[in-house]
């Protein structure tokens, strides 16, 4: 699973290029406990992994796909690797390398700005990669070098993260996502860890992928980039990775820009229940533009639709829809799909047109949806790394017990009425990290006190159904710093959501450290 697909299209670009966009991704950013401060000692033995010096050199062999190939193959990129200690604990065992990829500046550098798309799942080098063309007639890009890493686990990283193949995630046989994973027993459970401590070449490689590792690790990058202090931009999970490295080494922050913000003031499930409670208001927002055609596939009373969609989709719970691909899709599917396409209001007649076709037994369009919302490409490979996302939260979260999984599978179906199907809300569930070989590193809260840090920006999207604005606001509190709000209805805003007011602000801030006024606001 660790393949990249080109965004299709401007309208789509947003959705596909942020890992953070798929709803396993999103409704699973849990919240969690900083890493520990650089104060404790943890970084004293690091000494040869701080001189190392980065050999920068063509794209094409580091890929991991065609479609990767493709977009590395541009001239204008380079690639390197930083070797980071695969455990803190023993930085003197067994190395892990981390995937960078560059855009360098047109003009002559100050520095580097480190990119996160977001997951835990996303890659870094693919989408700097896809957004070559928009970094380029950025202003940014002209006096730093734009670069993209892949987290540990994932895409040119290694050592990989590996559960499940790609043709499981084709056929359905991995563990499926509606409320909560369908993780109905313990030996499931179990079975879910050995398959991920097996495919990932043991218990080491598995237990090491949590945040607080990726933490460090950026900044052994930072270091190897020759950059005094960070400057970072962080889309939605990616939003946890800058506020996390904010905490542990203010004194090296330049410039932070949290883009999609997760809340730091909630429980894991806390966040997951914020975030199926806005996936549903973007829904209930669709219904409403549906119902105003007299043929809304949806009906044309908006106070209805859940009803209608469950009408539609509660027969593929027996007997999966067919395509001309030879694939069939299923419940999880179609969830999958709507959810992913809600994420762009631009998206939302292709649900539509989705449904429409689903009802008439033509599922194409909705499994189009689906593969979008994965990155999936042509030849079947996957670009949004689930199984990395699920060591990523299985280190990193508070583990429930059977009872407040179900509870949460529960208290979904009421707070997302979309989602109240039987076969989402009225099982027994069991946490997919039940069984897995180590205690979770980090706790709850995620973010301790940040004390003696710049200004940073939390860019916050007021009808953004995955990280709901509310927690952009908590974030900028939290951190202390500025908070630009943005009328729209989209996960996300900046360079990829078309808006030359947002992307103003943002580069004015990353090229001067200009803050906007505490009133500052933009629309999609």
């Amino acid at each position: 699973m660790r393949s990249r697909l080109r965004p299709p299209s401007r309208s789509r670009r947003l959705a596909t290029g942020l890992a953070a966009a798929a709803t396993p991704i999103l409704l699973l950013t849990g919240c969690t406990a900083a890493a520990p401060s650089p104060d404790s000692g943890a970084d004293a033995d690091l000494g040869a992994y701080l001189g190392q010096e980065l050999d920068w050199g063509g794209c094409e062999d580091t890929a991991t796909s065609a479609a990767d190939a493709e977009l590395f193959a541009n001239p204008a990129l380079e690639c390197a690797s930083v070797e980071v200690p695969l455990d803190y604990g023993d930085p003197e065992g067994e190395r892990a390398q981390v995937a960078l990829l560059r855009l360098p500046a047109t003009g002559e550098a100050e520095g580097s700005l480190l990119v996160d798309p977001g997951g835990p799942g996303g890659s870094g080098t693919s989408l700097v990669a896809s957004t070559v063309p928009l970094w380029q007639a950025s202003p940014v890009a002209e006096r730093f070098d734009i670069v993209g890493f892949d987290p540990r686990g994932i895409g040119s990283s290694t050592p990989a993260v590996d559960c499940y193949t790609d043709e499981e995630y084709d056929a359905g046989d991995v563990p499926r996502f509606g409320a909560v994973y369908d993780v109905t027993s313990a030996e499931q459970a179990v079975e879910l860890a050995e398959r991920c401590t097996e495919g990932s070449g043991g218990v080491a490689n598995l237990v090491n992928a949590g945040s607080a590792n990726v933490v460090r690790d950026m900044d052994l990058m930072r270091a190897a980039l020759g950059d005094d202090k960070l400057t970072y931009l962080g889309y939605s999970y990616g939003s946890e990775l800058g506020a996390m490295y904010a905490a542990t080494y203010p004194e090296k922050v330049r410039a932070i820009v949290l883009d999609g913000a997760v809340a730091p003031d909630l429980t894991a499930s806390e966040f997951r229940l914020s975030s199926f409670t806005g996936v549903q208001a973007r829904f209930d927002d669709l219904a409403a533009l549906c119902a105003e055609s007299p043929d809304c596939v949806l009906g044309t009373d908006p106070a209805a639709a859940n009803d209608r969609l469950h009408e539609i989709v509660r027969p593929l719970i027996e007997t999966p829809a067919p395509t001309a691909s030879g694939r069939d899709v299923s419940v999880w599917d179609v969830y999958l799909g709507i959810t992913g396409g809600l994420y762009s209001e631009a998206n939302w007649p292709d649900i539509i047109s989705a449904l429409t076709a689903l009802e008439a037994g033509r599922a194409d369009e909705m499994l189009a949806l689906r593969d979008i919302l994965y990155t999936r490409t042509a030849d079947g490979a996957y670009g949004t790394d689930m199984d990395t996302n699920i060591a990523v939260r299985c280190m990193d979260s508070p583990r429930l017990t059977p009872e407040e999984q179900t509870a949460l599978a529960r208290e979904i179906g009421e707070a997302a009425p979309m989602f109240d199907l039987d076969v989402f809300t009225a099982g027994k569930y069991h946490s997919e990290c039940e069984a897995w070989p180590a205690p979770p590193t980090r706790g709850e809260p995620w973010l301790g006190d940040v004390e003696g840090l710049p200004e940073t920006l939390v860019v916050s999207v007021t009808g953004d159904p995955a990280t709901p604005h509310e927690g952009g606001v908590a974030m900028a509190r939290a951190l202390g710093g500025s908070l630009l709000t943005v009328d729209g209805k989209q996960h996300g805003a900046y360079l990829l959501g078309g808006s030359t007011c947002v992307d103003d602000v943002v580069n004015a801030y990353l090229l001067d450290l200009e803050s906007p006024p505490a009133d500052a606001r933009c629309s999609l």
